[in-house]
């Protein structure tokens, strides 16, 4: 058994997600996780414009001090889980951290991949003595992969259901799924991002109430608007919506300048226009999920889908993708027995978890990579795991 924390600071931009785990097994088929403590740090207004402004328009010397500084908060989260637990940092054998995208530039025709994850896993080690396993993207890239999305290895371990072909739709800033076999039955996952989650809506909030709001909180904006169907319908034409997967995006596609744009060809004046774009962006996230079911996963068979990340806590974008998607059962993350709150937090300790096993942990039939992959790299703490490497 290993305790891990499992670190994520995701597209939302809200703050970064640690829990920490027990983990137990010898690879993905005994598998077990437990639990001990989650907690997030929330970002607050400074930290979160230091990170837009480094995926907007970092200089090096923004990116290099943005780097330092996301270490020193994910170290922080570390050591504030811990103390939460009552667990000592030095009886925990490694942190897993996914870091936080500045940028993510998919593979296309006669030009690789690339990805950028900042948060120095140097500084994790040095504040907290923890040994650090962090950049997991990369090396799938490096294999002709998307590196995204990398959650599908975690779903199928440890969330596929008996009897069942169960979807796990996560909605962060980004949204994306992994469509899991039923459990033991040895078949294949299908995942991929299916376009924006919270990102536009995100936005649109703060562009309207001039930073006031960073969200959309129970979806009571979008319910009082009236989605604008000429714009809706513009914007479903975007050509990431019809692409087959393997695929992924991020906010250098669906993010602040992409509503920005919006905002400058639109003028919106007075509280309705307001109401009607955020209105308009949640119906967008709504038909897009909904979309990618109908070309991709309905005629692979789905039973039942799971819903985590922020947009699961947003009523008026929930209800429009259950009306979407009826009569296909679409149940929150606690009705499956998930933490919603800690689910890609999590994955990234399970990540870590394989990564010292030497378990390959990528999907190459969601990431398109050319084979199975060990992800991430290695930092030592004050004092260093076992190491194991699996013989196959």
């Amino acid at each position: 058994m290993m305790r891990i924390v499992g670190l994520m600071s995701g597209t939302s931009l809200d703050g970064i997600d640690a829990a920490l785990v027990e983990v137990d097994g010898t690879g993905e088929h005994d598998v077990s996780a437990r639990v001990i403590r989650s907690i997030t740090l929330d970002y607050d207004a400074e930290r979160r414009e230091a990170i837009h402004a480094g995926i907007l328009a970092g200089t090096a010397d923004a990116l290099c001090g943005l780097h330092a500084d996301l270490g020193e908060w994910l170290a922080e989260a570390v050591l504030r889980v811990c103390a939460e637990a009552e667990v000592d940092p030095g009886s925990v054998d490694a942190v897993g951290s996914h870091g936080q995208t500045v940028w993510h530039r998919p593979p296309a025709e006669g030009r690789r991949g690339a990805t950028l994850q900042l948060g120095d896993a140097a500084t994790i080690a040095e504040r907290t003595g923890i040994a650090v396993v962090g950049d997991f993207r990369t090396r799938d890239v490096a294999a002709g992969g998307q590196g995204a999305p990398l959650v599908p290895w975690v779903d199928r371990a440890l969330f596929s259901a008996d009897g069942k072909r169960r979807a796990l739709q996560n909605i962060g800033g980004i949204a994306n799924v992994s469509l899991v076999p039923p459990r033991g039955s040895g078949g294949p996952v299908f995942a991929f991002d299916t376009g924006p989650g919270n990102a536009l809506i995100d936005a649109a909030v703060e562009l309207a109430t001039d930073g006031r709001a960073t969200f959309d909180r129970d979806g009571r904006l979008a319910a009082r608007g009236v989605a604008d169907a000429a714009l809706l319908a513009e914007l479903l034409r975007h050509p990431y919506f019809a692409a087959a997967p393997p695929k992924s995006t991020g906010r250098e596609e669906f993010g602040r300048p992409f509503v920005a744009r919006m905002v400058e060809a639109l003028r919106p004046e007075g509280d309705r226009d307001w109401l009607e774009l955020v209105a308009t962006l949640t119906e967008l996230t709504a038909r897009t999920i909904a979309g990618a079911y109908e070309r991709w996963l309905l005629p692979r068979g789905v039973d039942e889908v799971v819903v985590t990340g922020g947009g699961a806590r947003n009523p008026t974008l929930m209800g429009r993708i259950r009306a979407l998607l009826d009569p296909l059962p679409v149940i929150d993350a606690g009705q499956a027995g998930i933490d919603a709150d800690a689910k890609e937090a999590v994955a990234f300790a399970l990540l870590a978890w394989a990564h010292l096993r030497g378990i390959p942990a990528n999907v190459p039939e969601a990431t398109g990579a050319a084979g199975p992959r060990v992800l991430g790299s290695y930092t030592p703490g004050a004092r260093a795991p076992a190491r194991t490497r699996d013989p196959a």
